[in-house]
């Protein structure tokens, strides 16, 4: 193995379970239909969820689809990057068929092998050629700094890697399959998109209807779908995914995960989510510049995280000017002991001011207003928030208002669609292109259904399922969130029955610490 595809702990090679050196073989996978799984050769365990591959010493391989799983027989051909002479440095051009990475990375000498996910790249043989591949890009959801540069980078590599001229573009999210035209992509039209925010595709919430989506595919020609979307977005395209499979259709669905929040599970990050903490970080400076100018004034600044809180963390530890970060994970309270309003009152007459970072998924059981829209949801599934940033804002002024004391200045700032908005950074815009080309990979491999992310740093080929059962968020019993505390001293929010608890059980050590020194002075009396 090269020093391109490195050796780590990660990547492991497939073997089959009983055997020291024969590989699993793709066509060894069993097909299935109906619900219940079904054992095949080689230990394969299938289900209308998961592909399962079992190991020795606990290995456990979620594999994706694959063609040959439900389409016998296909003819495949050379991989064209062979020939290519950007590649022609490349020690070696191809990824080992059997090269997994696993999930979890640390362990013990007596640790299971664990779950691992199918190392995505380019492979030897493809299912496609050239002249008839007639692929599509559609993005669907919110906006997200780097769609524009995923757009780029599946056209180009479709065209620089395999040859491939004709990519069309689905306008205005899953709608546009069956109410919009389509648009031609070309190397020349994307070329400076990525410098763009946005999605020159446009995009949508909803119009999820799979029947349409599946005829306008096959009515159009395409054979290979491209969804760049958040988890919402994923789950409809495994929905078109299962409904092209039942067909029996030759086409490939790829997922490209999408959300600012970084709230996809399995994967190390999502696409978008650096620059987005970089720009937070300006509205962050703004605030603590006007804190700081005006006497007890109070700096509060909103950033996205309807349900986790890593913008928010993130951009609070790269700043390192903030006094207290609020996320949906970490419950808060605002009246009496230990609550938001008392370490309020202790940071100004600390400091004089202080900057508050709060994430829009934060204290949302708080907003006794919001009780009615709990339930609303948008087209994508989504709850429906109320502006928790305008809402503190105005407990905060309100409490204070109270006290004759203590007058304050307070400046909020709300920059969450200033940062959807922005171009992704040079980090994010090489990561867009890791994504892109490796959907690109596994589309022309011939894997059928899947989504491409990375898992400890390797490109993998990951489940649907594994990307939409569940959301990504803070663990606020976590190291990292040990960090931010020790970086804002802000309090860990305890209810204030605990904190009471807490100080009753304090001041009970307290008075059994003065006895047992009272009841030692009296035994050193005694002994004299």
């Amino acid at each position: 193995m090269d020093s391109l595809y490195s050796s780590s702990s990660a990547i492991i090679s497939l073997k089959s379970p009983g055997s020291d050196s024969s590989s699993v073989s793709r066509n060894s996978f069993t097909s299935f239909s109906g619900s219940g799984h079904k054992v095949g050769s080689s230990g394969v365990v299938m289900d209308r969820k998961a592909k399962i591959v079992e190991g020795d010493n606990g290995y456990v391989l979620e594999d994706v689809p694959h063609f040959s799983d439900y389409i016998p027989n296909l003819p495949t051909y050379p991989n064209p990057l062979q020939d290519n002479p950007a590649y022609s440095v490349v020690k070696q051009y191809f990824v080992n068929m059997d090269d997994t990475v696993a999930q979890n990375i640390i362990g013990h000498k007596n640790s299971p092998r664990g779950i691992h996910f199918r190392r995505a790249g380019p492979r030897q043989r493809v299912y496609f050629e050239a002249e008839d591949v007639h692929a599509c890009i559609v993005t669907c959801g919110g906006l997200c700094p780097g769609l524009n540069t995923v757009i780029r980078e599946i056209v180009c590599g479709l065209h620089h890697m395999y040859g491939v001229k004709k990519v069309s573009g689905i306008v205005g999210g899953y709608k546009g399959f069956y109410s919009r035209n389509i648009i031609p992509l070309t190397p020349k039209s994307v070329n400076d998109i990525h410098k763009r925010g946005g999605t020159i595709l446009g995009t949508s919430r909803g119009g999820h209807d799979k029947s349409k989506i599946v005829d306008s595919i096959k009515d159009r020609g395409i054979n290979q779908v491209y969804i760049i979307g958040g988890d919402g977005t994923q789950k409809g395209a495994s929905v078109i995914y299962e409904e092209i499979k039942r067909r029996g259709l030759k086409v490939v669905v790829a997922g490209i995960p999408k959300t600012i929040d970084n709230d996809i599970p399995v994967i190390d990050k999502s696409f978008g989510f650096d620059s987005a903490v970089e720009e937070a970080q300006r509205a962050i400076n703004a605030a603590h510049v006007e804190s700081e100018s005006f006497e007890n004034c109070i700096g509060v600044v909103k950033v996205m995280g309807r349900y986790s809180g890593f913008i928010a963390m993130y951009a609070t530890l790269a700043s390192r000017d903030v006094d207290c970060c609020l996320i949906p994970e970490s419950p808060f309270y605002l009246e009496g002991p230990g609550g938001l309003f008392e370490y309020i009152e202790k940071r100004l007459k600390e400091n004089g001011h202080m900057v508050i970072v709060i994430a829009e998924g934060a204290g949302q059981e708080l907003l006794s207003e919001s009780i009615s829209s709990m339930d609303k949801q948008d087209a994508s599934g989504n709850k429906l928030l109320q502006d928790v940033g305008l809402w503190i804002s105005q407990k905060i002024k309100d409490h204070f208002s109270k006290k004759s004391k203590m007058a304050i200045n307070l400046k909020y700032i709300d920059p969450t669609y200033m940062i959807r908005a922005i171009p992704s950074n040079g980090s994010d815009n090489v990561y867009c292109t890791l994504l892109a080309q490796s959907a690109v990979h596994g589309a022309m491999a011939g894997y059928a259904g899947f989504i491409v992310g990375p898992v400890n740093g390797r490109e993998c080929y990951i489940p649907f399922h594994r990307i939409t059962e569940e959301q990504r968020q803070v663990v606020i019993t976590d190291r990292m969130w040990a960090r931010l505390l020790s970086s804002t001293h802000q309090p860990s929010f305890l209810s204030t029955k605990d904190v009471i608890e807490d100080k009753r059980d304090e001041e009970v050590h307290q008075e059994h610490c003065s006895d047992k020194n009272l009841v030692n002075k009296e035994i050193s009396y005694a002994c004299n």
